[in-house]
């Protein structure tokens, strides 16, 4: 799906690590949410309340997903899931256009 029709967007960014990474957040009629952001090159580490899907919309990043060993590179197009309530690690190689999928 390249757009979303009929949401409401939340006007204030999301930012984390001064700047580097950022994103809006999108609410749909249904009551899902989604956000969709820019990780600037970097190493980060993000915590997880509910499940996510991660979706790599363009750019390169490796993932070390929670209780792996192995980090996992992913491009445009990839996505990967991490469950909720856990801990997980990016290496940002080339600036990353993404899309974040929620279930609550």
């Amino acid at each position: 799906m390249d757009q979303f029709k009929n949401v409401t967007i939340v006007k204030k960014a999301n930012v984390y690590f001064e700047g580097k990474v950022t994103s809006r957040t999108v609410l749909f009629a249904d009551g899902t949410r989604k956000t969709l952001g820019i990780m600037l090159p970097g190493e980060y580490e993000f915590g997880t309340d509910a499940a996510e899907v991660m979706e790599i919309l363009a750019g390169e990043l490796e993932v070390l997903l929670p209780g792996e060993s192995t980090w996992n590179v992913y491009t445009g197009g990839d996505r990967f899931q991490v469950p909720a309530n856990s801990r997980f690690s990016l290496k940002v190689k080339i600036v990353a256009d993404y899309c974040c999928s929620y279930e609550e």
